[in-house]
């Protein structure tokens, strides 16, 4: 069965989300008995959901990174030794 959804889709999902529907588009794609246009289709939403993916975990290191930045600052404002 070719996933229904077009990759545009993707972008609206949760990282949890995409990344179990990644996990069974491999799942699918290792297995293989797919017809040629399937296991396209596959692999292009498989790309999409990597790419979103992607986005979330980079977002997730800016937040950090901003985080760290915003507690060193202040550490160094009160000159509480930073750790």
């Amino acid at each position: 069965m070719v996933p229904t959804s077009e990759p545009d889709d993707v972008q609206s999902l949760g990282y949890e989300q995409a990344r179990d529907e990644l996990v069974e588009v491999v799942r699918r794609l290792e297995t293989g008995g797919t017809s040629l246009e399937e296991a396209l289709a596959l692999w292009e939403r498989g790309e999409a959901l990597a790419a979103c993916c992607q986005t979330w975990l980079d977002g997730a290191r800016d937040r950090l990174d901003a985080a760290r930045r915003t507690a060193s600052d202040a550490g160094a404002t009160t000159g509480t030794p930073r750790g």
